[in-house]
C-alpha cells in the first residue's frame, strides 16, 4: 500500500479483510510512504515465491483510489461520450454531476516473451479477445490468442521497448477507431492518427473496429447507379450504391487506375470516398494522394495509410479502420466508396501473424479462417434501408494475380463473396487496350439493376457483338482468307474496342458515354482508321455540345428513347462527313 499518511489499525484491518475475500486468500499489507499520493493510496496485489516476502515479486492488480487515478476515472466517462446526441456540454454537466469515483481494479499483467511484432503475456487472466493493452513504455498492442496460461497480442508501436518481464495493463476498451467529419480530405495512418503534417483531427466519437454487417431486414436491393466514369465498366458491368464489386488482374494492369478513376468521377455526387493503403511504397500512396489533390478529389476523400514499412499488425486492422470509418457517414444517411487495395497484401500480412502466433497452416500456408478474414469485412458494405437512414457503403476490394490465375486460394475466396469482378487482362493491356478489361471473364451480379434506362438503351447489344468479336478474332488466326461478311464483322468489333479505349484521369459523363455508344452501335465509326476513333470521339463530343446541347438536356433529364437515339446518329454522320469526307482519311 503506498500513501503519504500511515494507515490507522483499524483502515489496515478493512483492507486485509477486503483483500482476504476478494482473493481467497491470506494477505500481508506492506505500506509504503508516497509522498505524491496526499489525498488517496494505490495499493498493488500481487503473488511471492519463496519465505522472503520482498524477492520474486509477481504483480497481478492495482486499485488506484489516488486523485490522479479518480481523475482519469472521470476522464474515460468524459470520453465516451459522443455528439451523436446533440448538444455534448449539457451530457458533460450530467455526467460530472452524477459522478461516483470507484477504487477500480486494475489488472496488470507480465510479459514472458516478444519478438516480430508478437508479445505473450501471463497474469490477464480477464482480459478480452481484441481488447486493446498498454506495456509500461507506452506501446499498444491488441489481444489476439487467449491460452489457458497466457494471452498474445500483436503490437501497434515498435517493440524494441518491450522486454520479458515488462508490465502491461489493460484499458477495458475493444480496438477502435476514432470518427468524424474532419477526417474528410486527411491522410491517416491505420490508427486514426494524421499523417499529412496538417495538425490533430478532432473526432466526433470512437467505433470498433469489429462490428456486424447490417442485417437482411437493415437492407435494401442495390438498385442506383455508382458511375466509375469508365465507359467499358458501367455501359458493360455497372456497379451499383451498396455493391461489392472486385477488382483483379496481375501487377501493372491498371487496378488501381480504375479504382482512382471511380474516385475522380465522384466529385459534386456527394459521395465520401476512403482509399486505404495496405502494404505498398510509401511514394506510391504519396503519388497516390497527389493524383486526387490535383484533381480536387481530397475535399471528399480520406486516405487510410498502412505501408509496406509499417508492422504487420497495423497492414492487418488497416481494412477494418478504414471500414469503420466508412460505417460512420454509412449509418448518417451518407453515401460511400471505399477502395481496399489491396487484399492480396491484407492476407499475407495476416498469414505472417499466424504463422508467428503458431497457428496450423493450411493452403498455401494461410490460416483456416483468412475466408472469415475478408468476408466479415466486405459483407459491412450495404445499401440500408430507408428506416436505417437510406446510406450506403459501396466496396471495391482489389485483388493481383500470378500470371492471370484466378484459381488461386485468395482470388477464388474473394469471387466468392464479392458481387461480381473486373477482370483485367495483362495481353489486353500490353497491347494498348486501356483499361484493359477483359469482356468475357468480367461480370456484375447486380446488372442493369444498377443502370439508368437511357444506359440500358444506349448499350443494346455490345456486350454480344464484342463477344462475337472476340471468338471471329480467335479463327482469323488460323484463316488465310477471309469473306466480306467476315472481314466487316471483324473492322466493326475492332472499332468498338477502339471506343472502350480510355485515357487515365479522364472519366466521362455518362451523356458522353451514352452519345458514343449510340454512335458506335450504329456502325458510324466503322470506317475510320483505329488510330483516329479517340480523336473521333472527343470532336463528335464537342460537336454535339455546340449543335445539340437539347440532346444533352434531355439524356440528363430522362428523356432519352429512339428519336434521341436516331438525332445522334444523323448528327455523327453529319460530322463523319464534316471531318473526314465520308470516312476517306
Amino acid at each position: 500500500m503506498y500513501s503519504a499518511e500511515t494507515p490507522s489499525y483499524t483502515q489496515r484491518q478493512q483492507l486485509i479483510s477486503f483483500l482476504e475475500k476478494k482473493y481467497n486468500s491470506d494477505v500481508i499489507l506492506t505500506w509504503k510512504e508516497d509522498r505524491e499520493l496526499s489525498n488517496g493510496f494505490r495499493i498493488e496485489v500481487g503473488r511471492v515465491d519463496g519465505d522472503d516476502h520482498t524477492s520474486n515479486w509477481k504483480l497481478d492488480s492495482v486499485y488506484d483510489w489516488s486523485l490522479k487515478g479518480r481523475l482519469k476515472q472521470l476522464k474515460e466517462e468524459i470520453r465516451q461520450l459522443t455528439t451523436e446526441s446533440g448538444n455534448i456540454i449539457p451530457l458533460m454537466k450530467e455526467t460530472i454531476k452524477n459522478w461516483t469515483p470507484k477504487a477500480l481494479e486494475q489488472e496488470i499483467g507480465t510479459v514472458l516473451s516478444v519478438g516480430d511484432g508478437i508479445a505473450t503475456i501471463s497474469g490477464l487472466s480477464n482480459v478480452t479477445y481484441r481488447e486493446i493493452v498498454i506495456f509500461s513504455s507506452g506501446v499498444r498492442g491488441m489481444v489476439v490468442e487467449l491460452k489457458r496460461d497466457a494471452i498474445d497480442c500483436i503490437l501497434f508501436d515498435e517493440d524494441q521497448s518491450v522486454v520479458e518481464g515488462s508490465m502491461v495493463r489493460r484499458t477495458g476498451r475493444s480496438a477502435g477507431m476514432p470518427v468524424g467529419d474532419e477526417f474528410k480530405g486527411r491522410v491517416i495512418d491505420a490508427l486514426g492518427n494524421p499523417i499529412d503534417g496538417k495538425g490533430p483531427i478532432k473526432a466526433d466519437g470512437y467505433l470498433p473496429i469489429e462490428s456486424p454487417a447490417p442485417g437482411i431486414i437493415d437492407r435494401q436491393p442495390v438498385s442506383e447507379p455508382l458511375e466509375t466514369g469508365i465507359l467499358a465498366i458501367d455501359s458493360l458491368f455497372p456497379i451499383g450504391h451498396g455493391q461489392r464489386e472486385l477488382i483483379i488482374g496481375d501487377r501493372q494492369t491498371g487496378k488501381t487506375t480504375i479504382a482512382l478513376d471511380t474516385i475522380l468521377n465522384q466529385k459534386g455526387k456527394n459521395v465520401i470516398c476512403i482509399y486505404v493503403a495496405i502494404g505498398q511504397k510509401a511514394s506510391t500512396v504519396a503519388r497516390t494522394v497527389d493524383i486526387l489533390r490535383q484533381h480536387g478529389a481530397m475535399e471528399y476523400s480520406i486516405v487510410v495509410n498502412a505501408s509496406a514499412s509499417v508492422p504487420a499488425p497495423l497492414q492487418y486492422i488497416a481494412p477494418y479502420a478504414g471500414c469503420t470509418l466508412g460505417e460512420y457517414f454509412m449509418y448518417k444517411g451518407q453515401r460511400v466508396l471505399i477502395v481496399y487495395d489491396d487484399l492480396t497484401k491484407h492476407a499475407t500480412s495476416y498469414r505472417s501473424l499466424s504463422l508467428l502466433l503458431e497457428r496450423s497452416p493450411g493452403r498455401e500456408a494461410y490460416p483456416g479462417d483468412v475466408f472469415y478474414l475478408h468476408s466479415h469485412l466486405l459483407e459491412r458494405s450495404a445499401q440500408l434501408s430507408d428506416q436505417k437512414g437510406g446510406g450506403s457503403m459501396t466496396a471495391l476490394p482489389i485483388v493481383e494475380t500470378q500470371a492471370g490465375d484466378v484459381s488461386a486460394y485468395i482470388p477464388t475466396n474473394i469471387i466468392s463473396i464479392t458481387d461480381g469482378q473486373i477482370f483485367l487482362e495483362s495481353d489486353l493491356f500490353f497491347s494498348g487496350q486501356r483499361p484493359a478489361v477483359n469482356i468475357g471473364l468480367s461480370v456484375s451480379r447486380v446488372g442493369g439493376d444498377a443502370q439508368t434506362e437511357a444506359m440500358k438503351l444506349a448499350v443494346g447489344t455490345l456486350r454480344l457483338e464484342l463477344a462475337q468479336y472476340q471468338e471471329m478474332e480467335v479463327f482469323m488466326q488460323f484463316a488465310s482468307d477471309l469473306d466480306d461478311i467476315t472481314r466487316r464483322q471483324l473492322d466493326y468489333g475492332h472499332s468498338l474496342m477502339q471506343v472502350l479505349r480510355q485515357g487515365k484521369h479522364q472519366p466521362m459523363k455518362q451523356y458522353e458515354q451514352i452519345i458514343i455508344l449510340v454512335a458506335a452501335l450504329n456502325r458510324v465509326m466503322q470506317g475510320i482508321s483505329p488510330e483516329k476513333i479517340g480523336e473521333f470521339k472527343h470532336g463528335f463530343l464537342s460537336y454535339i455540345e455546340k449543335q445539340a446541347p437539347h440532346i444533352i438536356r434531355k439524356i440528363e433529364t430522362g428523356e432519352f428513347g429512339e428519336e434521341i437515339k436516331e438525332e445522334i446518329v444523323r448528327f455523327a454522320r453529319e460530322y463523319l462527313n464534316e471531318v473526314y469526307s465520308g470516312g476517306d482519311e
